[in-house]
């Protein structure tokens, strides 16, 4: 099984983030957290890197129900998405497979909600 679901887009990076985040949205996804690794890697490391955004996602609806079936899923949370910059001006998106980052997890219930969450994003993906 991977651990993630990927499709790559022809468009420019900032606008393929904007629509990631808007595809979100409309799956009841928040995004928590943004992570500019590009940036990120400039600052503390003076290297130069492609551009490569961590978009932090959360349902809340879904990470309620994970924390009630499993106090400590926290450490898994918030749901990946990668936004990079390929070769050609292509862009590829990817996100987390919950199922797969949960399958060392033995509760029934919370692999239902994983797979709750995992048609969501495959979602996000198709629509981006």
């Amino acid at each position: 099984m991977g651990y993630h679901f990927s499709k790559t887009v022809a468009r420019p990076f900032d606008r393929a983030v904007a629509d990631v985040t808007a595809e979100l949205q409309k799956q009841g996804f928040g995004v928590l957290t943004e992570i500019d690794v590009k940036a990120t890697l400039k600052k503390k490391l003076d290297v130069d890197f492609r551009p490569y955004r961590i978009l932090g996602a959360c349902n809340p609806k879904f990470a309620y129900q994970a924390l009630q079936a499993e106090d400590k899923i926290g450490a898994m949370l918030p749901c990946n998405v990668v936004v990079q910059q390929l070769d050609g001006g292509k862009v590829e998106i990817s996100a987390v497979d919950p199922v797969a980052s949960m399958q060392a997890i033995d509760n029934p219930q919370l692999a239902a909600i994983a797979g709750q969450v995992r048609s969501f994003l495959q979602t996000v993906i198709e629509k981006v």
